[in-house]
């Protein structure tokens, strides 16, 4: 029997150092060349698969992943450039079995490799600045949590390997 995936859940409470949070906006920096080293092996019939019964597909993942992270980078802009008091929520399932869910992955890869270009020299400058920008923080409306750009950084650093490892696992369970 197969092990079922069990990855450590994210702790928005985790203390995090000024270095810790540069080791994080890197991770954010170097995700698409870790997920182009996994998906660059998928072979087109493995694309469907999934880490769990009911869980979404590899396919769905990388949209996700783009989905995702854009709607962060877009967060980070606003804690950044605007006085915005809330964070747009988004239905996740709903946007993964939207249409363009079975588009071709590699709009997605696209979209990732750019935007996380943009998104951690924006990272990046806003740690120079950290007495300010770090403890700006945005409401979650589902949550009612308030979400610092700390905790954006930690979270998004967190969700790509969260993705990658379900990509991996079901490689391997299926395989």
């Amino acid at each position: 029997m197969i092990e079922p995936l069990n990855l450590p859940k994210f702790d928005w409470d985790a203390p995090t150092s000024l270095g810790e949070l540069l080791n994080h906006v890197l991770e954010i920096q170097h995700f698409p060349t870790e997920l182009a080293k996994v998906i660059s092996t998928i072979q087109e019939s493995q694309w469907d698969l999934s880490y769990r019964e009911g869980g979404w597909s590899i396919k769905q993942i990388v949209h996700h992943l783009a989905d995702s992270h854009m709607n962060a980078y877009v967060r980070t802009k606003h804690i950044i450039t605007q006085d915005q008091s809330q964070i747009q929520p988004y239905d996740e399932n709903a946007w993964a079995s939207s249409l363009d869910a079975d588009f071709h992955h590699e709009a997605s890869y696209l979209i990732l490799l750019g935007l996380h270009q943009k998104w951690s020299l924006l990272l990046l400058e806003s740690l120079k600045d950290a007495a300010n920008q770090l403890v700006k923080t945005l409401e979650h409306p589902e949550s009612g949590r308030q979400v610092s750009l700390s905790d954006l950084i930690r979270h998004y650093a967190w969700h790509g390997t969260h993705h990658l490892e379900q990509i991996k696992y079901a490689l391997t369970v299926n395989n």
